[in-house]
């Protein structure tokens, strides 16, 4: 059986304008069907996008998970609500106890805990009057035929890697170009 890395989407930062349409379009994607609201003035919930844009002085760019072959998050999840489904990382939101292992383990800060929702009410906890806290993070649209946030950048700032692809193009150029240094 041969083994297949994972895909991700990465960024050219210098395409990046900032603009957020990434995470919007990552926000409707994923609520599309709950009754939440997609434009503006019909969305009952905070926009929670599975991407995180870093925008400073010195840098713009949606930070997104790698899907790592040994991923951090996973391992170390205590209660197993991370898997690797398909060759993609998956957080179980109904497993997640929200103890934040996985946002400490993740090394590139692509793991949020932020408030669930259900029927566009935060989930309340048992014990306390708070809302429910559960890890957020990229799951590369599973059960969606495109990736949203990469068909929603109007630059092309953003797109699917797929390693091993990516790796035998880079072979095959790297042929060629020693080709015509040769002849």
């Amino acid at each position: 059986m041969k083994n297949k890395l994972g895909s991700f989407v990465v960024v050219d930062p210098s395409k990046c304008t900032g603009c957020r349409a990434c995470e919007v379009a990552c926000f409707t994607s994923h609520n599309a069907n709950n009754n939440v609201g997609c434009t503006v003035g019909t969305i009952n919930i905070p926009v929670i996008p599975r991407l995180y844009l870093v925008k400073d002085d010195a840098v713009c760019m949606p930070i997104q998970c790698r899907h790592c072959e040994d991923a951090p998050c996973l391992n170390t999840c205590p209660v197993k609500a991370i898997s690797r489904i398909d060759n993609s990382v998956i957080v179980d939101e109904v497993k997640c106890i929200g103890c934040k292992t996985c946002l400490l383990a993740c090394p590139f800060g692509a793991i949020d805990l932020l408030t669930q929702y259900e029927d566009s009410k935060p989930v309340e906890q048992r014990a306390i009057d708070e809302s429910n806290k559960i890890a957020y993070k990229c799951d590369l649209c599973k059960d969606k035929d495109k990736l949203a946030c990469v068909n929603a950048c109007p630059n092309q700032a953003l797109k699917l890697v797929t390693p091993l692809e990516d790796k035998k193009a880079k072979n095959i150029k790297a042929a060629l170009s020693l080709l015509s240094t040769n002849k």
